[in-house]
């Protein structure tokens, strides 16, 4: 596996990579998820490229940039094993040159949810997904479903502008007992990952009474935030919207995403379902 920490020296290498390139871009502290991601594209394409780069345009004031777990050793051992053939991680001052100001607005469906509860987050994932699409320029680029609107929210910048990219999204891998994996599950102490199964168990409990027959989202809303709170989990926001564009629904007439974030202690975790036919 090459890394490189360079634009430049990536660049020089490109012309030299087997297409299609498969690209996964992760902010590091890899896991099964990450993995599931990188096979895909390994299974798929004739060259794998990963990214590991933290970025600090999408992180708020108070969030946890300089806190995020990071251990690029662990990272880059991980890769090898799994074939990669470029993992490129980049400084924060190589992606973002002195007295840069060009940022990508994302549209009304990333001012929703993640959105609205973290403002400027969507502009700070889209600027650098971009720039790492411009400079990686790969074939296609895997996400996972756990972060649901994000992916959605790349895609449709993919589509806008034009891009020819395929957008690839994997399912959301779990521990057996259903904990979303997550590089943030790293706060938990064992107490609170016990705690935080609450998480998945009401988005099951909302399959299930979508299975019953239950349509109208307000009645799914109201189970599950009754069992969060029973768990003692503090709700950012649950969502019972269309899975393509996020508008929040009344009624579900054939399919639906339900998202939600909430607090294990002091860790804020998302994770999601889909509810009717499958994608």
């Amino acid at each position: 596996m090459i890394t490189t920490s360079s634009i430049k020296e990536y660049r020089q290498l490109t012309c030299r990579l087997p297409r299609p390139i498969g690209f996964v871009p992760t902010m590091g502290s890899l896991h099964e998820g990450h993995l599931s991601l990188v096979r895909a594209a390994r299974k798929d394409c004739k060259t794998v490229v990963v990214s590991v780069f933290v970025n600090p345009a999408q992180f708020g004031p108070g969030e946890d940039f300089t806190t995020y777990p990071r251990n690029i050793e662990k990272d880059g051992t991980l890769l090898t094993k799994e074939g990669v053939d470029v993992l490129f991680a980049p400084a924060a001052n190589e992606i973002y040159l002195p007295g840069h100001d060009t940022w990508i607005e994302a549209g009304g469906m990333a001012k929703r949810l993640e959105g609205a509860a973290r403002p400027g987050h969507f502009r700070g994932v889209a600027t650098v997904v971009l720039k790492l699409f411009n400079i990686i320029s790969p074939d296609k680029a895997y996400f996972g479903q756990k972060d649901a609107q994000q992916t959605l929210v790349i895609r449709k910048m993919a589509q806008d502008l034009n891009l020819k990219i395929g957008i690839e999204t994997l399912p959301t891998i779990r521990t057996p007992e259903g904990l979303a994996l997550s590089s943030r599950n790293h706060y938990l102490s064992n107490d609170e990952k016990v705690k935080a199964l609450a998480l998945y168990q009401s988005l099951k409990l909302a399959k299930e009474l979508h299975d019953n027959g239950e349509r109208d989202a307000s009645v799914i809303k109201t189970h599950m935030q009754t069992l969060l709170s029973a768990a003692g989990i503090k709700t950012d926001y649950i969502s019972v919207a269309d899975r393509r564009s996020l508008e929040e629904l009344n009624l579900i007439n054939e399919e639906a995403l339900v998202l939600l974030a909430g607090y294990v202690g002091r860790t804020r975790l998302i994770d999601n379902i889909l509810l009717g036919k499958q994608p």
